[in-house]
């Protein structure tokens, strides 16, 4: 499928992000620089660097193949999303940016202990473990888009095209942590949008327009209704469901990590809007793949519905144009499974190793731990991501729904609520999760997506702990009233 010009652009691209790693390598001089970027993180980069990791191969792959298979009526998803987005950055990120420095803290683990006071180091020990779980689950969603585009492109083994990205991602990761991630990711993001702007208009005004979508949906008979979900309470069920989608934003380490990277607070409001008009472009754009999709392919492409995206460049740009339009896609992978990766490596070094075996490691050692850490975590998901059915939508499906039923609430709770103690939010964290696995695992999600009772477990469970014993520590609560009025000032 790919010939030389389309090879060049892609090596060319892979060196430039190699070459990053290398430049951050020599400035990482500490644990908080490999982490958080010595939380020096500018409006743009914090803005592009937050949706690229958010939107992931999902972006680019996983959302049209879901339309260009059942419809416009998959959007709820991309409505849901996008109200999230919002959300997010307008409630959580101010005081999530005010309050982790404010407690000296590095992860959403850390964060939770210091907020809380947890001197038992449970509520950031098991914070750690499901931030490990879940995002394991995450980044081999991104190995196995890798995987589809390699294939695809270079009719190469999926094994060893799931082989071979693993390994460009760990590099620059390795090398440059939290730095070179997000630089990456300014341009990953930036790519994105360039992509997912022009294909879907190219496409659409070169195979007929709305008028072709309408005509192949009815002999496909797709719905094209946005309301066309299903009759009675099963319809209003499946709207709820998709939508939920947006409620895992409160929950997801690698994207409230930019929240709390950034230079200043009050930078804030201007990345909040140019996050919003990338989102909302974003998935507008993924949506219309979708459809336009359909138009021009009769069956899945490639077999595999998830590969739309891919065919589409190749059959509508020359080679040049089209390498670079298919770097988006590797673009969108990557600038999430990095995050992941750091997140993760975070979680063990600080959370695991600095706070259980080494408690006096020195900053070195710490960033070599966490190096370390991301190599193994890489292996682990490339272990999973190898089996060439993986499904990219399922499996962030099943990481986001996680995440959001286990530390959403506790977040919100943490940055909106003076009476929420550490027992209530451990409570509430293992009660979240394991309702999300549970109802995965015995089939209901096919009926309502799991994030949605994991997520409600666990907000009852801290409300009702809350009444029962609610925070008499004076230090917590003068310092959540210190944290409002520095957001205040």
């Amino acid at each position: 499928m790919a010939n030389a010009a389309t090879i060049i652009t892609f090596i060319i691209y892979l060196i430039f992000l190699l070459c990053v790693g290398l430049y951050f390598y020599k400035r990482t001089n500490s644990l908080e620089d490999y982490i958080l970027g010595g939380r020096s993180m500018g409006v743009w980069v914090t803005a592009l660097s937050a949706q690229a990791s958010d939107m992931s191969g999902w972006l680019l792959m996983g959302l049209p193949g879901a339309v260009f298979l059942y419809g416009i009526g998959q959007s709820w998803i991309a409505i849901g999303l996008f109200i999230g987005t919002v959300l997010n950055w307008i409630l959580v990120a101010p005081r999530l940016r005010v309050y982790t420095e404010e407690t000296s803290s590095l992860t959403l683990s850390s964060f939770f202990e210091n907020r809380f006071k947890d001197s038992s180091g449970l509520l950031r020990v098991i914070s750690a473990v499901i931030t490990l779980i879940f995002f394991t689950i995450y980044a081999s969603s991104g190995m196995a888009g890798a995987g589809k585009l390699f294939e695809a492109m270079f009719g190469i083994p999926y094994v060893s095209a799931v082989i071979g990205g693993c390994i460009v991602i760990v590099i620059y990761t390795f090398l440059g942590g939290f730095l070179a991630v997000c630089w990456t990711d300014l341009f990953q993001g930036a790519l994105m949008f360039f992509s997912i702007l022009i294909v879907p208009i190219v496409a659409y005004n070169a195979h007929g327009g709305a008028e072709a979508i309408v005509n192949v949906a009815q002999i496909k008979n797709i719905s094209l209704s946005l309301f066309d979900t299903g009759s009675g309470i099963a319809g209003v069920v499946a709207i709820i469901s998709t939508m939920a989608w947006g409620l895992g934003y409160f929950g997801q380490p690698h994207i409230l990590a930019r929240f709390m990277s950034i230079k200043n607070v009050k930078e804030l409001s201007r990345s909040t809007t140019i996050a919003t008009i990338w989102v909302l472009i974003s998935l507008a754009g993924a949506i219309l793949v979708g459809l336009i999709g359909m138009v021009m392919y009769q069956q899945a492409p490639g077999g595999d519905a998830e590969k739309v995206f891919i065919y589409m460049i190749s059959d509508l740009f020359n080679p040049w144009i089209g390498g670079i339009l298919l770097a988006a896609i590797l673009s969108a992978i990557m600038s999430t499974i990095d995050s992941q990766l750091l997140v993760s490596s975070s979680a063990l070094t600080e959370d695991f190793y600095q706070k259980i075996i080494n408690k006096n490691a020195s900053e070195k050692e710490l960033i070599w731990v966490g190096r370390i850490c991301v190599i193994v975590i890489s292996v682990l998901a490339m272990v999973l991501a190898l089996n060439p059915k993986s499904s990219i939508l399922s499996l962030v499906s099943y990481a986001w729904g996680g995440f959001g039923a286990a530390f959403g609430p506790v977040v919100l709770m943490a940055l909106f609520s003076k009476k929420t103690t550490a027992k209530s939010a451990l409570a509430g964290m293992i009660t979240g999760a394991v309702v999300c696995v549970l109802w995965k695992e015995i089939g209901l999600g096919a009926q309502m997506y799991e994030i949605v009772p994991g997520f409600i477990a666990n907000f009852l469970v801290i409300q009702i702990m809350n009444r029962v014993s609610p925070q008499k520590d004076s230090a917590i609560l003068k310092q959540f009233d210190e944290m409002k009025g520095i957001l205040s000032k």
